[in-house]
This record gives structure tokens, sequence and C-alpha cells, in this order.
């Protein structure tokens, strides 16, 4: 195999690799996408995303059955968001402060849960159900190849559901409709358009990609019960929510850098350097910031754009009372 070959190989793998570290995340976007292109902040994706990673590990141990350990991750996100859903759209409840329970909320029922799925190991049905699988000729195409067409189901079904919702709030009546809710809800239902139900309907929405990030880490990326198994991914996605300028399109390159990144510190955390005669070990734990501190970095350079197809919705954060119209 030439160099070029070599080098196209490896660099497919990596990019195979950064999309499975960055799936997770990418649900999460677009599970805060949902939320805030209505007007709503849901600062609780941390714990939704762990109330679906629990409750998706204990039915994969309870039933064996992938789809319904999936569907019920989602639910279990959803229901979460609901919660946060009633008190800040129906009781008009502090948005931040209320995702911000919902985080503790889901933090201490997946810690609970810990006590019944911790050390039991997934049925194969399971894991098998989630296996790689790869598309015969086209997982052959030089670096493109692995990264598309030899990957996990779950991997292909986030790409997708970033295109379904990006295509659903462009062109769509009822995606229309929910951005005009989240600019301008006063407007919007004096158009006829029912603010309430929009609002819950997409809080709602948000909630199930979130549950479907957190069991993609519990059932597919590690796949086993570990407790905070998302380490801070949702928090992350809160920021990459404003990097993506709520755009999903936008969601799937933010998620897959962070992937890229991940992978990159995975990489080098077993690279040792001798320079002029010096040898250099990189500290796992400095690697491992290095993500985070990235995140950072790109959040303070995101609010610093100023062009309106940058900006948040208008009247995000902002409770609607119809009365006060």
């Amino acid at each position: 195999m030439s160099g070029p070959m070599i080098f196209l190989t490896a660099a497919g793998l990596f990019l195979q690799t950064a999309m499975q570290m960055g799936t997770h995340i990418l649900f999460a976007i677009l599970g805060g996408i949902c939320a805030e292109k209505v007007g709503n902040t849901n600062l609780g994706i941390e714990g939704m995303m762990l109330l679906g990673a629990a409750l998706g590990y204990y039915i994969a141990l309870a039933t064996g059955n992938p789809a319904i350990a999936v569907i019920a991750a989602g639910l279990a996100g959803s229901l979460g968001a609901l919660i946060y859903a009633v008190i800040t759209v129906t009781l008009r409840g502090n948005q931040v402060v209320t995702g911000l329970i919902l985080t503790i909320f889901g933090t201490g029922v997946s810690g609970y849960m810990s006590k019944f799925i911790a050390g039991k190991p997934l049925p194969e049905a399971v894991t098998g159900a989630f296996s790689r699988f790869s598309v015969p000729v086209l997982s052959r195409i030089p670096l493109l190849g692995p990264a598309f067409f030899s990957q996990n189901a779950y991997v292909i079904a986030g790409i997708l559901a970033a295109a379904a919702l990006y295509l659903y709030f462009q062109y769509t009546q009822a995606g229309l409709n929910a951005r005009a809710v989240g600019e301008n809800p006063g407007a919007a239902d004096a158009a006829g358009v029912p603010v309430t139900l929009y609002k819950y309907l997409h809080v709602v929405l948000g909630g199930f990609l979130c549950g479907l990030g957190g069991a993609y880490l519990s059932l597919v990326f590690v796949p086993r019960w570990q407790e905070n198994i998302t380490a801070g991914a949702g928090w992350i996605a809160v920021a990459f929510v404003i990097f993506s300028t709520w755009n999903p399109l936008k969601a799937i390159f933010a998620a897959y850098a962070f992937g890229m990144l991940r992978g990159a510190v995975f990489s080098f955390q077993n690279v040792h350097l001798g320079i002029l005669g010096v040898r250099i070990n990189f500290n796992p734990q400095i690697l491992d910031m290095s993500a985070y501190i990235a995140t950072i970095l790109v959040l303070i350079f995101t609010t610093r754009r100023k062009k309106k197809e940058y900006q948040a919705p208008a009247a995000l954060g902002t409770p609607y009372f119809r009365e006060e119209r």
C-alpha cells in the first residue's frame, strides 16, 4: 500500500472514531436546538441525558430488546423535559433555574438507578444490534468510506435526525411557526399559532433527543453502566447550541469537531516525544482538559459574532403570558 493510501486509511479510521465519539453530543445539541427555537433555554440537557442513559440501560437489561430500550431512553428524556415545560411554560418559572434543577434531578435519579444496573453486562442481543456494519463497495472509499459507510446505526441516525430537523425548521409550515414562536410569541399568537402547544411539543421533542444521546453512551459507546456516564457532555452541548447558531446542520460539524479533539487526546496519551534528549510525556489529565478548554474558546469566539443569522431567537429565555400581549 502506497504512502498516500496509508494516510487516507488512517485518516478515515480517525474520522470514523471521531464521529462515534461525537454522536451523543450531536443528539444533545439537536435537543437543545429544538427547545431554544421556540424560546426556551433548557440547561437540563445533562440531566435528560442521564435519565435516558440510566433508563435505557435498565430496560435493555430487563427486556433484551434494543428498540424498546432506545425508545424508553427517549421517553425518559421527554419526561424530564415535560417537567421543565410545565414549570417554565405553564407556570412561567425561571428557565435557567429550572434547567439546573432538572440536571440535579437527572443526576440523582441515575445515581439511584445505579444500584440496580451497575456491574450487570448488557445482553448480546443489545450489543449486537448496535455493532458496526459496512456497506459493500462504499465502505472502501478512501477517507469517507470508513467514516460514513462503516458505522453503527446510531451514528447514521444522528446524521439523519440533524438533516430532518434542518428541513423541518427551514421548509415546513410547522417549523416556520415554531421559529416565529421563538422570535415573537405575541405576533405568532395573534396570527393564530398555538404558542403553548408549540412550546410543549418542541421542548418535549428536545428531551427525547437528549435521552437518545444518553442512551448512546450506555448502550453503544461504552457499553456498560458507569455512574455520571455523560461526564459533562450536556454542558458541552449547551455551548455548542450557540456555536452551531441554532442550525442543525452546523450541529453535525460542532459535534464531530469535538469528537475529533477527543480522539486526538486519546491518541496522544500513548505518545512519548524526545526533544534534545529530553523525554516528554503528555499528562492525560491535561490532555483531557483540552477538549473542554477548546469549547470555552469556541464559545467566546461565537458570542462575538454580530450578524443577524448568528443571533439567538429574539424571545429566548422570556416567559410568554398571553394577557400581556
